[in-house]
Parts: structure tokens; sequence; C-alpha cells
């Protein structure tokens, strides 16, 4: 039995969450709060498979939880559900270690396979947010994403160069560009963006 965990302030969302989950004979909702200072009580009692989790809540919000969670608890499932559809949120909530962002949108549609998809160790960006981004990576030169893909498999700049049979002015140049058009101020950033163009 796949045990999930909801932490949301409002009533209705977690009522919501729970008529798109219990009609599946494998899952079972097992604890449920409204804020997350009553998560770590609940924890104690039980570690769920899915933790579904909201951002906009009191007590400084989802992040703080997230901050604190993926340390502790690093092999429970966290899914982001959340009315904030911006590339700055789910970024953070990825680099924070959730596994899942879907928008609450997209719920009825997507938070059931999301479930599934987490506990087979995959990641799950929403279709709409998905396909938002990947309308930004449609902007992108072919060069630009032969730069992009390098960088992704940690390759350094002189190396893709090489394999490119571009000079290293020249990489820097298609990798500022692309850096610029994917709105990330460091390369380091880059993953986080290419998990959210559908790219890893």
């Amino acid at each position: 039995m796949i045990q999930i965990a909801l932490v949301d302030d409002h009533a209705i969302i977690r009522d919501g969450i729970k008529h798109l989950l219990l009609d599946e004979a494998d899952i079972a909702i097992c604890a449920e709060c409204e804020r997350p200072g009553a998560l770590a009580a609940l924890l104690k009692q039980q570690i769920p498979d899915v933790l579904i989790i909201d951002l906009n809540m009191p007590e400084g919000g989802g992040f703080p939880l997230l901050m604190t969670l993926r340390p502790t608890y690093p092999n429970m499932r966290i899914i982001v559900l959340s009315m904030h559809e911006s590339h700055t949120f789910v970024a953070k909530a990825f680099s924070l270690g959730a596994d899942a962002y879907i928008s609450k949108t997209r719920a009825t549609e997507e938070l059931l396979p999301a479930v599934r998809a987490v506990l087979r160790g995959e990641r799950c960006l929403s279709s709409d947010l998905l396909q938002a981004d990947r309308a930004q990576d449609a902007l992108l030169s072919p060069r630009e994403t032969d730069v992009l893909k390098g960088l992704l498999q940690g390759k350094n700049a002189k190396r893709i160069a090489a394999e490119l049979g571009i000079t290293d002015k020249t990489l820097y140049a298609h990798r500022t560009r692309l850096m610029s058009k994917l709105q990330v101020s460091t390369v380091a950033d880059l993953p986080l963006r290419a998990l959210s163009l559908g790219l890893v």
C-alpha cells in the first residue's frame, strides 16, 4: 500500500487531493496537516512513501520545509502541488529536493501519474509548465542545444569545443547566449533549467 501524507493550509485542497487519490486501491492517506510545523510530529509516527506539499503556507511556506525534509528523509518522495507557475519557483523547488512539481490547474489529470512516477525514481513537471518551457526551448539554435547537452553531460568547455569543432571563444559565446535565453546566471543553474525543459 502506498502511504501518502498531505501538507496544505486549505482543507478544501486536501479534500480534493484525497478525492483524486483514494479511488486507487493501492493508495492510502496516512496523515495530513495544515501547517509545516505540525508535520514533524506526524513523521515521527510514520514516514510516508510520498509527501505532497504546497508552497504558499504559513510559517515561511514550503521552501524552508523542503530544505529540512530532503536531508532528513532522503528516501521519501516529495511532490510540490502549487499555484505558482514561474520557472523561479520550479527551479528552487527542484534544487531543494522536490521530486515533482505539479501546478494546481493540472492536478486532476496529473497528480496520480506523478505519484506513480516519483515512486519509480522519476522526476516530473506538469505538462502546462513543460510546454511553456519548451516554447522557450524553441528559441535555441541547434549549436546552442549541442552546447547545452555537452554541459549537462559534465564536459568542460574545451572538450565541448573540440567535439563540436569550434574555438573556445565561439563556445563561450554560445554558452553566454544560452544562459541568457534560458534566464540563468550560472552554469550550475543549467541542469535545473534543462529539467524544466524536459531535456533530462
